[in-house]
């Protein structure tokens, strides 16, 4: 069984795997963590299976037609790629970590991870080289690195450092797309004509600016769309930063040789799904057998995937792109006191009808999503015939849908609004 992630996070790369893999195997054999992870493995073996079958049932004409289909929207995406905007992804360096050191210097040089032994947010990078990384639980974690150190979340802190960050983007880009508490895309295009600047002065500028404000570092990635900024942003972490010019050969060169699991979006089902039912593990290899993904998947799942293939990214400014969704989630230690699980789920109502009030947002479906102690996932939705976004409606909302599962356990729990 696949316990490990085949994307390796930044300060994980010298880890070795197959030990990695043997002492997650043996840690965590027999815990509910294993039984659900066994269980998403035979979905995961199912999906593949049933991909096979469907791509077998297709004939000599079926894989003309759809390579026909696959040439024209090539085209027809190429002819929308945009390179006349400059796009800076900055993403903070192990942010959660980084912030309780700075607080705690006493943690800095030793790994350390936040949350506990059930679950952790996020790791260091000192605790990464021993492979443990965020969404872990900590008893697999504890065994792999057994001098690990545990701190408890503490998201008003991090929620102070986040609006340092942001009035330091803030002057890049008024109208920054905040992605989450660590992690923000800018369009840099008029600064950088502003000040007769390139993207990687910009970003250099912006990552030093950061650090002065908060004492915490951060990378960045430039390039012409969203998507290829986030990948970028990756490279050379942390503390670095990566310009990927605007010029369709570079793009093109960039991309082809880049694994499918870099790109967002592509997540571990996919990326088994694409590699073990199609042989596709790099984004040149999307194009190439573009002719079978137009042929079992949705129009908008294979257009995606042929743009990836291409480099194309989104390059829309934040006032044309309408948000759809806006979500907060929280990580503790499994519980099931009904009085702490009422209190996180209030906190997380306040910090989303914060975040709405930023943006100006309202909405009427609320959804919660709940990880069982067992790691099941269950998700519950409600939608309401107005559109409300005060902390006290969202709590209203929410709580009605915990209690409808209460007796329960929980670990993470994540609110998102539409």
């Amino acid at each position: 069984m696949a316990l490990l992630p085949r994307n390796a996070k930044a300060g994980m790369e010298g880890v070795d795997k197959e030990k990695m893999q043997r002492i997650v195997y043996e840690t965590s054999k027999g815990s509910k963590y294993f039984e659900n992870e066994e269980k998403k493995e035979a979905l995961l073996r199912q999906k593949i299976e049933n991909m096979r079958a469907q791509r077998a049932k297709l004939s000599a004409a079926d894989l003309s037609h759809y390579q026909t289909v696959a040439d024209r929207r090539i085209l027809e995406l190429e002819a929308t790629r945009d390179l006349s905007r400059i796009w800076l992804h900055a993403d903070m360096d192990a942010f959660y970590a980084a912030v309780e050191t700075l607080s705690n210097p006493s943690l800095k040089g030793k790994p350390m991870a936040v949350g506990g032994m059930s679950m952790i947010s996020t790791a260091n990078y000192e605790a990464r080289r021993f492979g443990v990384r965020a969404a872990m639980p900590g008893f697999i974690a504890r065994k792999l690195c057994p001098e690990l150190i545990f701190v408890p979340t503490d998201f008003k802190k991090y929620t102070h450092y986040s609006e340092l960050t942001r009035k330091v983007f803030e002057k890049y880009d008024p109208n920054f797309m905040a992605a989450s508490l660590d992690e923000a895309y800018l369009d840099i295009t008029e600064v950088c004509k502003e000040r007769s600047m390139s993207g990687g002065e910009i970003a250099e500028e912006l990552r030093k600016c950061v650090n002065e404000e908060t004492g915490l570092t951060c990378s960045a990635g430039v390039a012409p769309n969203r998507l290829l900024a986030k990948v970028c942003s990756d490279i050379n972490k942390p503390n670095g930063q990566f310009v990927l010019t605007n010029d369709r050969m570079a793009v093109m060169t960039f991309i082809f040789s880049l694994p499918i699991r870099k790109i967002g979006g592509i997540g571990k089902v996919t990326e088994h799904i694409l590699r073990d039912a199609f042989g596709i593990s790099t984004c040149e290899e999307m194009l190439q057998k573009g002719g079978l993904l137009c042929a079992l998947f949705s129009h908008s799942t294979a257009d995606f995937f042929l743009s990836v293939g291409l480099g194309i990214g989104r390059t829309d400014t934040p006032q044309v792109s309408s948000r759809k969704s806006i979500s907060s989630e929280r990580t503790f230690s499994a519980t099931d006191d009904e009085t702490l699980l009422y209190q996180k789920l209030a906190d997380i109502a306040e910090m989303l009808c914060t975040d709405m009030k930023k943006g100006g947002l309202c909405g009427r479906t609320l959804t919660l999503k709940l990880k069982t102690a067992s790691f099941e996932v269950r998700s519950r939705a409600v939608t309401s015939e107005k559109y409300f976004s005060s902390s006290e409606d969202i709590l209203k909302y929410a709580s009605k849908l915990l209690k409808a599962e209460l007796p329960i356990s929980l670990r993470p729990t994540l609110v998102s609004f539409q």
